[in-house]
């Protein structure tokens, strides 16, 4: 209860280790939450858990509700799975693909993710699980990141064709994205203007807590 109150005051350290995939991954008690971090950026819960409920507000609470399958591309310590089971009230199946598997072990250690049922969690690539899978989804979130670097692949035509070919109709991708620079602005505006796949649509949420930009890209009858 003392630290609590302190972490109002001053973050304070629960755990810091190294992982094989993250340069450091600290789990912080900050104004009485605890959230994970990496060396940058926050990873889990804070601003983070914030951006991707805007997102999901943006689609709708009541649509998701009625949803049956989700997929979550980078977990961490499953702030967004959190928000769906919590705050959303989803009974649906959730899978969450995280490369990190010490990152995993953290999130059911602190944040009980195991305790959630129906949610499948698989350590593996999200390039290699978008390819190999045929599974369709309601809603797929992408938040993969390392530190505060995004992948290439999130980007090309040949990975958003496959991602869009997952989505039941009706259905949405949440794309988490993170601009620090003017290259990263470039990015994003090439991939908006250039998005083309027939039926769908894309709409952009921009400078979320200063560096972060959804794109939301719903699939039409």
């Amino acid at each position: 209860m003392i630290r609590k109150i302190f972490s109002y005051l001053v973050p304070i350290t629960i755990y810091k280790a190294k992982s094989s995939w993250s340069k450091s991954i600290e789990i912080t008690l900050n104004h009485g939450q605890l959230v994970l971090d990496s060396e940058n950026t926050n990873y889990s819960y804070g601003s983070l858990q914030r951006i991707l409920r805007l997102g999901l507000k943006t689609i709708g609470f009541r649509q998701i509700k009625k949803m049956d399958r989700v997929l979550v591309l980078g977990v961490a310590g499953g702030s967004v799975i959190k928000t769906l089971v919590d705050d959303i009230q989803y009974k649906g199946t959730i899978t969450g693909v995280e490369i990190d598997a010490e990152v995993i072990q953290i999130a059911n250690r602190y944040f009980n993710l195991d305790a959630i049922p129906k949610l499948n969690l698989v350590v593996a690539d999200a390039f290699e699980y978008v390819l190999q899978t045929n599974t369709k989804y309601d809603l797929i979130i992408v938040d993969v990141f390392q530190d505060t670097t995004m992948p290439n692949f999130l980007f090309e035509n040949f990975f958003t064709k496959k991602l869009c070919s997952l989505l039941e109709v009706n259905g949405y991708i949440l794309f988490n994205t993170m601009i620090l620079n003017s290259i990263d602005e470039q990015r994003n505006s090439k991939y908006s203007s250039e998005f083309y796949q027939p039926n769908f649509r894309i709409k952009k949420i921009p400078r979320i807590e200063n560096h972060n930009e959804l794109l939301i890209i719903e699939k039409l009858k």
